[in-house]
């Protein structure tokens, strides 16, 4: 008994075995807690040592001595709590509980470490219940962090002598036992945790972070043998309708081994996939009664804890091979319809909620249900079951989506906040690649991708929707797959505000983003046209209407396509624009680059001289004209400045005009004396090495030669009546015939292109004395006239829109005097030596009749020009100029008749034609034997 007055300190040497009496005396001791030789009481640390002493000699007092043990670490508990509130500075000396506390820690690792299975088993229960009781005593002490704080409490109790010398003992306990049986340390614990939880949790995710591999295994092994005693083998359906009241009520440690798990799957999620995985595998081929429970069991962990169910679950669809399906459906093929119902409905209720892998697993649902190829792939054949099974659970799924994501209570889709549907909420990143899929048009699953796409628009409404309408759009390569996109428009049109417009800004924003591969583009813009064009029929009719109205107000952003590099991408929106209906009111901000880029595109598509290429344009501008006469007018005047401009001028067999110096290329690095050293004999040229010569530029090389692309007159024929055609059109609008403001704006282009510094000038016929003033203009005129032989058909239309042809009286001006110039100089004898003269000639005066300019019997005066000399076709011109000059070609002489919807000239205001008509009879007198017949057409 001396052993119990030694002082305190480390613990005593070892001593031999207590005798039976000395035995005796100790166990009076601890239960009287007095001193047997003074009779005093004991001090609580020689008690504890009492207790200890009886713990290591006697084994039955073994109990005993832990309970009396609980009294020390509580009290130690306490003591550190309130040091810890008063924030006292601890004592220089530790306290006699503080070392018995060390010496019972010591005692009980040498008791464990000597006998385990006889020791630790019941050491870690103690320990572990302990820990529970102390962690719920003082949860509510002030202080003390809140349950939820894991970290925070992690730091106190650990901080703390007392409860870390518990978790020392426990972890040694399960440290001894881990590699023979740990069931019973294991069980402790989870038993504790379920009695303590959510205060013990921080004992669980220390143990569990020391000894991931085994409290995993065991805490799972463990928990399914409750499951499994508590009847929980069955399919499930109850934990499916109340997952957290069945977890409480019928399976109490399922809780828990959630909670521990969820704890350590911050860390240790690959250690938790892997053993998951495991049971899960291991069950398949087993016919026991705990591994048939298994699949139910993980079902309803899955259910209790999402983030076990977003850690296992991409690696299990993964590991569903056809083996391993035609084996699950062997396990539960024993399986009642009632629990088979209930386990379906548990896997619908996980998949609904699970965002982790969820385009994976669709794709798993949907190859498994309805595979791609009718070829099975080598290895074992998939059971039919399985097909079938899978396809149930395709439809259950789409049905419970469906009622998750319009099960909104009385309001819609559009007024009622979104409801959070994970499995939902993972597939919006991968819209595209479900619209790809279902594009594929692949047997069922179609069908089932459709009406998933449509679900997923309205969850994720308004932006989802108008995403899934534009991949539909521009992936689609066949009508059959363009035909998707109005059926799912269709159907988001009955629940949500019309996406359409959306889908179209999406649609711009995306092109302008650059995002779109070339190809991709240029398919949405066919896809959109074909949309366009297609029928009204039936349902059909508001899509359309809509469709047109959305592209109309991206009006500017679509016509910028149209000069795109790339020609397919051109086309498209030229077919889509010549297809889209064209707002009555266009801004002249928006109105002027689209009829400029309209017109390029016309021109582009001559080039390439392909007549499907080419209607698109024609139909363009036909209807850009149609909008409003400013639009007719832009129109017109692009028209003819694109035509007599540039290179276009080739197309209908004029000469482009040579590129100016600005256009040219940099002139070499040329030295002019190293050029003087090599023809040391030449002329000598004044205005150095820029002189311009006819031959070309010094230091730039010889001229190009003009007109170096001739074409074929069919070509040349073709390309001419399509743009006449076309500027016809243009002018004439919804009426049979040519407006005269329209041709008004034909002729203001044309003088604008042939001679811009005579725009704006006198309309009336100018003396003689003074056309010589503008000999040169004159000249220039003629030349253009030479080098487009457009301008001859141009004239031609504006006369039939009259009193437009007086508005081009400076061209014709110009014109006339330089082929009066000509024939006057010409020395030969018959008008035949210059043949393009003598064609102007005929038709500047056939011009000038048909827009009555001149009267019928002067008009007709270019029929006798071929049978005549050079010397008489100019006394003829010169009566034509004095006509013209007494006569001025001016609007005000035109008299609308609404009758006939024209303007007409009445010549009988204009004074006797008589004397204008002299030299024409006297020509015709003269050349009465070839001309006779032709003579009475010439008198009034």
């Amino acid at each position: 008994m001396s052993a119990l007055c030694d002082p305190p300190g480390t613990a005593s040497p070892p001593r031999p075995p207590l005798s039976a009496q000395e035995l005796s005396q100790e166990v009076k001791a601890f239960l009287s807690g007095l001193d047997p030789v003074q009779g005093t009481p004991l001090s609580p640390p020689a008690h504890a040592r009492c207790a200890l002493r009886l713990l290591r000699c006697l084994p039955p007092a073994r109990h005993a001595a832990l309970q009396h043990l609980r009294s020390l670490f509580d009290e130690q508990v306490c003591s550190h709590l309130l040091q810890r509130d008063s924030s006292a500075p601890p004592a220089p000396k530790p306290c006699p509980g503080a070392e018995v506390l060390q010496e019972v820690r010591r005692s009980l690792a040498e008791l464990v470490a000597a006998n385990p299975r006889a020791w630790a088993p019941g050491v870690a229960a103690w320990a572990s219940e302990l820990m529970g009781q102390l962690s719920s005593k003082y949860a509510g002490r002030p202080g003390v962090p809140p349950a939820s704080s894991l970290n925070e409490l992690l730091q106190l109790w650990m901080s703390c002598p007392a409860t870390r010398a518990l978790l020392d003992i426990y972890s040694q306990c399960l440290a001894a036992m881990v590699g023979s049986c740990p069931d019973a340390c294991v069980d402790a614990l989870l038993d504790t945790s379920v009695q303590h939880s959510p205060h013990f949790d921080w004992v669980v995710a220390h143990v569990g972070s020391s000894f991931p591999g085994t409290i995993i295994s065991r805490v799972l092994s463990c928990g399914l043998k409750d499951f499994c005693a508590h009847g929980g083998g069955g399919g499930g359906g109850e934990a499916a309708a109340a997952p957290g009241a069945a977890g409480d009520k019928r399976v109490p440690k399922i809780a828990s081994v959630v909670g521990i798990l969820g704890h350590l799957a911050s860390r240790h999620a690959g250690s938790i996939k892997q053993e998951l995985l495991r049971m899960f595998h291991e069950s398949l081929g087993s016919s026991r009664e705990h591994h048939k429970a298994t699949v139910p069991f993980l079902l309803q962990l899955a259910l209790m804890s999402p983030a076990l169910l977003a850690t296992v679950s991409p690696e299990l669809v993964d590991s569903l091979k056809p083996p391993v399906l035609n084996q699950l459906h062997q396990h539960f093929s024993s399986v009642p319809r009632d629990e088979l119902e209930g386990v379906v409905g548990v896997v619908v209720h996980l998949l609904c909620h699970t965002s982790a892998g969820a385009l994976r697993t669709l794709r798993f649902l949907l190859a498994t249900a309805a595979p791609a190829s009718v070829i099975a792939a080598p290895g074992p054949a998939l059971h039919e079951g399985v097909r079938e099974a899978c396809e149930r659970l395709l439809q259950l799924l789409l049905l419970h989506l469906q009622k998750l994501v319009h099960g909104r209570g009385s309001a819609g889709p559009a007024e009622c906040p979104a409801r959070p549907v994970p499995f939902l909420d993972a597939l919006r990143p991968h819209v595209r690649e479900l619209c790809l899929d279902t594009l594929r048009l692949e047997r069922k699953r179609c069908l089932w991708q459709h009406q998933l796409l449509a679900l997923l628009a309205v969850h994720s409404a308004p932006h989802g929707a108008a995403e899934a309408l534009f991949f539909l759009l521009a992936l689609a390569r066949t009508p059959e797959e363009l035909a998707l996109a109005p059926q799912l428009h269709a159907g988001l049109r009955a629940v949500l505000p019309d996406p359409l417009p959306a889908a179209v800004a999406a649609a711009v924003a995306q092109i302008h983003a650059g995002r779109l591969p070339e190809p991709q583009l240029a398919q949405l813009l066919r896809n959109l046209a074909l949309l366009l064009q297609q029928p009204r029929d039936g349902d059909g009719e508001a899509g359309e209407p809509a469709l047109g109205a959305a592209l109309a107000r991206h009006l500017p952003d679509l016509a910028r396509l149209l000069l795109h590099p790339r020609p397919e991408v051109a086309e498209a929106a030229c077919r889509l624009l010549a297809a889209c209906p064209l707002p009555r009111a266009l801004p002249p901000a928006h109105l002027l680059p689209a009829v400029r880029a309209a017109v390029r595109r016309f021109f582009a598509g001559l080039w390439l001289g392909d007549a499907a290429a080419l209607a698109p344009g024609v139909r363009l501008l036909a209807r850009l004209s149609a909008v409003s006469p400013a639009a007719a007018k832009a129109v017109l005047a692009q028209l003819v400045e694109g035509a007599l401009g540039g290179r276009n001028a080739e197309l209908f067999g004029g000469t482009a005009e040579p590129p100016g110096h600005e256009a040219a290329p940099a002139p070499p690095a040329a030295s002019l004396l190293d050029t003087n050293r090599r023809f040391t004999a030449g002329l000598n040229a004044s205005g150095g090495v820029w002189s311009v010569f006819h031959a070309g530029v010094i230091g730039r090389g010889p001229k190009p030669a003009a007109g170096g692309g001739r074409r074929g007159p069919e070509e040349l024929s073709r390309n001419t009546q399509t743009f006449l055609s076309l500027v016809l059109r243009c002018c004439r609008g919804s009426g049979p015939a040519v407006g005269a403001e329209a041709a008004k704006a034909v002729a203001a282009a044309l003088v604008e292109a042939v001679c811009p510094e005579a725009a704006g000038a006198e309309l009336a016929w100018p003396p003689e004395e003074l056309a010589r003033a503008t000999v040169e203009r004159d000249l220039r005129i003629l030349r253009r006239f030479r080098q487009h032989p457009l301008l001859f058909p141009l004239l031609r239309l504006v006369a039939g829109g009259r009193p437009a042809l007086c508005y081009c009286s400076v061209l014709l001006r110009g014109l006339l005097a330089s082929l009066v110039a000509h024939w006057d100089a010409c020395r030969a004898s018959s008008t035949v030596a210059s043949p393009w003269h003598l064609r102007a000639s005929c038709a500047l005066v056939a011009l000038l009749a048909e827009g009555s300019l001149l009267p019928p019997v002067l008009g007709n005066m270019h029929e006798l020009f071929p049978e005549l000399a050079p010397f008489e076709v100019h006394l003829l011109l010169l009566s034509v100029w004095g006509y013209l000059r007494e006569n001025s070609p001016l609007p005000q002489k035109f008299t609308f008749q609404p009758e006939l919807g024209v303007f007409r000239r009445d010549f009988g205001r204009d004074g006797d034609v008589g004397k204008h008509l002299a030299v024409l009879h006297s020509v015709l007198h003269r050349n009465i034997h070839r001309l006779g017949l032709l003579a009475g057409r010439f008198y009034p």
